[in-house]
């Protein structure tokens, strides 16, 4: 019978002793799992630091975060790790177009990125990009730049010159039908460059509120400033409040399924094999 007092330490260790072990499987590109708890199943197509992207017969990415026995191979039930990744310890990108600073067993070198570019309208959506998918961009050598809005994009697009070895990935707000983001993005007619967005208003509501312990974002009036009347309407400065929103997130799992998905089809496009 429970005494309802503290647990003695022989206690836990038999408590941890009678927990199931499974074994571990280091994650592949192709390999077939399946998501446990969601019955999902699909071919691992990308991995990072936060969990594992898998791609099913449709076409449909699904992301899960890497956990204890979570996924089934061939019917049973494993733990599934991402492969170690070679480090690299700097974001810098220098004029020339690489990273420099990395350090790899104690000895400095530059990493040289690709001609490849990941466009996006500002610099929250940018520093959004790096907070979540950054050690995998810097892994493949893509640059992610603000644009600072996209009025501009059919001529920014001219003056880049995309190719088959220059891709072009363009990340926009408010892709959405009837909009001017969407008709935008219809203006521009090329193989080489990708267009894909979510339907905010603004990428700050890409971030699933319950980071910050709301059930929903609130309604912002017309002819108020989005980011604003947010701010406003839940009681809290504009000033400071994005770095705290962006800190709120700790893995894709806290941002809206429809802009993970976006961004991970540009990553696709502009790292594909040429």
């Amino acid at each position: 019978m429970a005494t309802g007092g503290p647990r003695d330490i022989l206690d836990e260790f038999e408590a941890a002793r009678r927990r199931p072990t499974y074994p571990t499987i280091i994650a592949e590109a192709g390999m077939v799992i399946e998501d446990r708890s969601s019955g999902f199943v699909g071919d691992v197509v990308r991995w990072s630091f936060e969990g594992v992207t898998l791609r099913d017969r449709k076409q449909q990415l699904r992301h899960f975060t890497w956990k204890p026995g979570g996924f089934l191979v061939d019917g049973k039930p494993v733990t599934l790790k991402r492969p170690e990744a070679t480090p690299v310890l700097t974001q810098t990108v220098s004029a020339a177009g690489g990273f420099i600073g990395d350090r790899s067993s104690g000895a400095s070198r530059a990493r040289v990125a690709q001609p490849h570019r990941i466009w996006v309208e500002g610099t929250h959506d940018a520093e959004l990009l790096e907070h979540v998918w950054g050690d995998e961009l810097r892994e493949l050598g893509i640059v992610v730049e603000p644009m600072h809005g996209a009025d501009d994009l059919v001529l920014r697009v001219h003056e880049f010159q995309p190719a088959h070895d220059r891709r072009l990935g363009v990340l926009l707000d408010h892709l959405v039908d009837g909009s001017k983001e969407q008709r935008i993005a219809d203006s521009v007619n090329n193989d080489h460059v990708l267009i894909t967005g979510h339907p905010f208003v603004d990428v700050w509501a890409g971030i699933r509120p319950r980071t910050i312990g709301l059930e929903s974002w609130p309604d912002v009036p017309k002819g108020i400033p989005w980011k604003q009347g947010l701010c406003d309407a839940i009681g809290v400065n504009l000033e400071g409040f994005w770095p705290k929103l962006r800190n709120s997130v700790s893995s894709f799992a806290d941002l809206e399924s429809s802009l993970v998905g976006a961004v991970e089809q540009l990553i696709d496009f502009v790292a594909a094999e040429t």
